[in-house]
């Protein structure tokens, strides 16, 4: 009699087990970074290069390209990590700009996106990983001065030059392109896309990310990275930018720890802004006033 009572039961635990199985493997799904391949490389742009692969987490690799300056002697050198879904190629146009202003250029794709290898999932702090990975990479060539790193970051990688430099005092400079300010309110937006209600489904999903990941959203925003970054900071968003909203940059501008935080709003939207040859002088120009100033507190 016992074991009847208890079949319908088990039945029940047995088909909740399987709806909220597939309601994970679901948010799995919908969080899946898209891969697409690189079809060109830097030879298209009259750059000199050789292709790289870096050591990441996990026994995994990362897919890249190591443009060096044309300068005799070791030079600064900027890592360059694209967004979600992007890849190495998709940031060519800045670092040729940047090769040509005497910088090396170190161009790489995250876990899962473009040419580097697969892991079980991509996360802001997984792109943060491996640009650490990236930027000890840089730090041995010997095309390289050690003291003078840079990492420029777009979308979800700007986020992630804004995690990384906060847990790193080796970094000369930032440049944080289209950050938005929170996961949660990036989360929230696409959620909304479709239609998906706060509570509770949600608010489940956001737990459920947070589970995954291995972080909590709060610790690993941009607005609390800002406050941990020592070096000096250009964050640039586009005006018209409907994806990752202008006032986010605001948010991550207002909880900066002081004057070393700069903030450039253009005209243009998420994607298109930074190719604009005047945008990217102003890039370039924060950068070279970062290299003098240490340049100059080397010598004395």
């Amino acid at each position: 009699m016992i074991a009847i009572n208890a079949l319908p039961i088990s039945l029940g635990l047995l088909a909740l087990s399987v709806m909220v199985s597939g309601l994970h493997a679901a948010i799995r799904r919908g969080f899946r970074a898209p891969r697409v391949v690189e079809h060109g490389d830097p030879a298209q742009l009259g750059l000199r290069y050789h292709e790289v692969s870096i050591p990441t987490a996990n026994r995994r690799h990362l897919f890249g390209w190591f443009v060096p300056a044309s300068c005799d002697g070791p030079a600064p050198a900027v890592a360059l990590l694209h967004g979600w879904g992007g890849n190495a190629e998709m940031m060519l146009p800045l670092a040729a700009l940047l090769q040509r202003a005497g910088y090396s250029v170190l161009l790489f794709d995250a876990r899962n996106h473009g040419r580097s290898d697969a892991d079980s999932f991509s996360s802001l702090p997984r792109f943060a990983e491996d640009l650490d990975h990236a930027l000890d990479w840089l730090a041995r060539q010997p095309e390289v001065d050690p003291q003078a790193l840079i990492a420029l970051g777009h979308s979800v990688g700007a986020a992630a030059v804004l995690l990384a430099a906060s847990r790193r005092r080796d970094v000369a400079a930032v440049e944080s392109i289209a950050s938005f300010a929170h996961p949660r309110s990036m989360m929230r937006r696409y959620l909304d896309t479709y239609r998906i209600p706060q509570s509770p489904l949600g608010a489940y999903i956001d737990w459920y990310v947070q589970r995954v990941i291995g972080h909590r959203f709060d610790a690993i925003a941009p607005t609390m990275s800002i406050r941990g970054i020592c070096c000096p900071v250009l964050l640039v968003h586009g005006a018209d930018d409907t994806t990752v909203l202008v006032e986010d940059a605001h948010a991550i501008y207002a909880e900066r720890g002081g004057e070393h935080v700069r903030l450039l709003v253009l005209p243009g939207d998420h994607e298109s802004f930074d190719e604009t040859q005047a945008h990217v002088v102003e890039l370039v120009a924060f950068l070279d006033h970062v290299i003098r100033n240490q340049v100059r507190s080397r010598t004395g």
